[in-house]
């Protein structure tokens, strides 16, 4: 229920409009992009299917949101079918291949040169 209010909260206010939504304390702290920068207001270009919007503001917001399904479906989803989908998230090698992805790309969206440039928040 509290998720379905927080979705709510997200469709009708645009956090990129208001004042009231929280801003990003590593930004506001040290002036560099987190790897969350941008995901508020991709939840809210999301939510009105907005993907160019979405990828705008944060282009591992994607990636993420996949990963979460595919763990809720493989994870939650009736047991039909689940034999065929292999276990990717708890592989041995998945936690350094994310942290590498993430950590590359705080950096590369840090780095205020062109193609970098496309991957910060808008």
């Amino acid at each position: 229920m509290v998720f379905v209010g927080i979705l709510l909260l997200y469709f009708f206010n645009n956090p990129g409009n208001s004042r009231y939504f929280p801003q990003c304390p590593f930004l506001t702290a040290t002036g560099y992009y987190c790897t969350g920068c941008g995901s508020q207001r991709a939840l809210h270009d999301l939510l009105h299917l907005d993907i160019i919007g979405v990828a705008k503001h944060n282009l591992l917001f994607f990636p993420a949101f996949l990963l979460i399904a595919y763990h809720w479906v493989r994870s939650y989803a009736p047991a039909k079918g689940k034999e065929s989908l292999p276990d990717l998230i708890y592989h041995p090698k998945t936690p350094m291949v994310l942290f590498i992805i993430i950590t590359l790309f705080t950096i590369f969206r840090n780095i205020n040169l062109y193609p970098f440039t496309l991957l910060a928040p808008e």
